[in-house]
């Protein structure tokens, strides 16, 4: 189950860059992951899940707007795949395979960065427009996010 949840917060990041990490930081301060003892133990600071969140919130907003880039130029990309191996790592730890999870959630954030984009183009395309699109792509991350973290304390 670690290897799917390890994927899927990737998958988030792709699609969300910063929802993974504020959502998996929630997780980590609120206990659903235990990274006590893990070099990943930052991520259940007091501080990280606002930051995270502040973030996250800024990034919802952005893809919003007319001008927001390209998922898939190089920069974006490059941090999607960043955060989907931190978030990956935060999952792995807790079950103490943190490379694993690293890799996995990288993987997971190539999949959701080219899958999300193909997704959202397509509902666009259906809609006639990108709002709608951008909101339940935002509601996929959001809800795929607190599947792959959430454990019964």
């Amino acid at each position: 189950m670690i290897y799917v949840s390890a994927l899927l917060i990737g998958v988030v990041a792709g699609l969300r860059t910063m929802t993974a990490p504020a959502i998996t930081s929630w997780a980590a301060r609120c206990g659903w992951l235990n990274v006590q003892g893990t070099p990943m133990a930052w991520m259940g600071a007091a501080v990280t899940p606002w930051i995270f969140t502040v973030l996250a919130l800024a990034e919802l907003v952005g893809d919003q707007l007319p001008k927001a880039g390209s998922r898939k130029a190089p920069g974006p990309f490059i941090a999607r795949i960043v955060m989907g191996a931190l978030c990956g790592a935060a999952v792995g730890a807790s079950a103490g395979m943190l490379a694993i999870g690293a890799v996995l959630g990288a993987i997971g954030a190539v999949i959701g960065t080219l899958g999300g984009f193909e997704f959202r183009a397509r509902l666009a395309r259906a809609f006639g427009r990108d709002l709608p699109a951008a909101l339940i792509e935002d509601a996929v991350a959001i809800s795929l996010a607190l599947l792959a973290v959430y454990r019964k304390g």
